[in-house]
């Protein structure tokens, strides 16, 4: 990114500007930190690994610097062309990134999935800061071994101790990512919080419901496409949205008896989008079983991601 003092529209101060990408291994708490630094829900979370399926920027406004935190899909050892696309998306989520922050949970420590993200690392030439999060649910005595077995594996820019879920840390964190980004314009309005579109919004809300309230196999064998958006005069909209699943077993758990389970899916997502959109939603979802859809390019593209070969 150019270097450049000023910019437009802000009285002549100077601006910061860059990008920041949030890597780590699945349930790290990525997608919790993006949305609680955006005051906004701009990325689906759920208890559950690989919530997160491809690259979400979101905009955080940090004084006169406008930080553009990239969520990544977690990195973990890829099977299906699903899994493969994903885990590059996370990659040049990186790559892309002026800082990248190495999300680990804390009380998970060291495990396997961090090595392998760490060896990759340290052939990257981005500035790397390590962030352990869910510190305050550990013993502080054992985050500073941890921390110093992590710096033995790569040397950080910088160290911090955070917890997503309830703030703690965050403010020193944004502190200094606004002082290391460097001198630019802004990329996005001061008012935009996020580069997904509402189509993409809609199908994302929907499959966070199936993440919440499906188990075992259903959760990650199951998409969601927008295929109709369609304004309505008196300001509502109606979202029709296709949820697409490999196997005639997931089909019939996702409907439920009596159609129970995707209707209980559709209304908490209809509620979500109704206060996520400021306005009356009305939403169809209608449940096709589709063999193989994570092999698929076409599917892949439709969720945003890229083919990965």
């Amino acid at each position: 990114m150019s270097e450049n003092t000023e910019s437009a529209g802000t009285g002549g101060e100077q601006t910061r500007c860059g990008m920041v990408a949030v890597v780590g291994a699945p349930n790290a708490g990525k997608s919790t930190l993006v949305n609680r630094l955006t005051g906004s829900k701009v990325t689906i979370v759920s208890p559950k690994p690989q919530t997160t399926r491809f690259r979400i920027r979101a905009v955080v406004m940090q004084g006169q610097t406008q930080i553009i935190l990239t969520d990544t899909p977690g990195i973990f050892a890829p099977r299906r062309r699903l899994d493969r696309a994903m885990v590059a998306a996370a990659w040049e989520g990186a790559q892309d990134a002026d800082v990248a922050l190495l999300m680990v949970d804390a009380r998970a420590g060291m495990t396997e999935a961090v090595e392998s993200i760490i060896s990759v690392l340290k052939r990257s030439r981005v500035p790397i800061w390590l962030v352990l999060n869910k510190s305050d649910l550990i013993d502080t005595k054992k985050l500073l071994p941890l921390t110093a077995t992590l710096n033995e594996q790569l040397s950080f820019e910088e160290t911090f101790m955070i917890s997503a879920e309830k703030g703690d840390g965050l403010e020193r964190l944004m502190t200094s990512l606004a002082a290391r980004l460097p001198y630019g314009p802004w990329l996005f309005p001061d008012d935009e919080l996020s580069d997904l579109p509402e189509r993409m919004l809609a199908a994302e809300i929907v499959r966070e419901q199936i993440l919440r309230q499906t188990h075992e196999e259903v959760p990650h064998h199951a998409t969601v496409e927008t295929e109709q958006w369609q304004e309505r005069r008196d300001g509502s909209v109606r979202i029709d949205c296709t949820i697409y699943v490999g196997r005639a077993s997931q089909k019939a758990i996702l409907i439920g008896d009596g159609g129970s389970k995707v209707k209980d899916i559709g209304r908490k997502a209809r509620a979500e989008l109704e206060k996520l959109l400021e306005r009356r939603v009305h939403l169809f979802l209608n449940v096709k079983e589709r063999q193989g859809w994570d092999e698929e390019r076409a599917r892949l593209r439709a969720i945003g991601l890229d083919d990965a070969g």
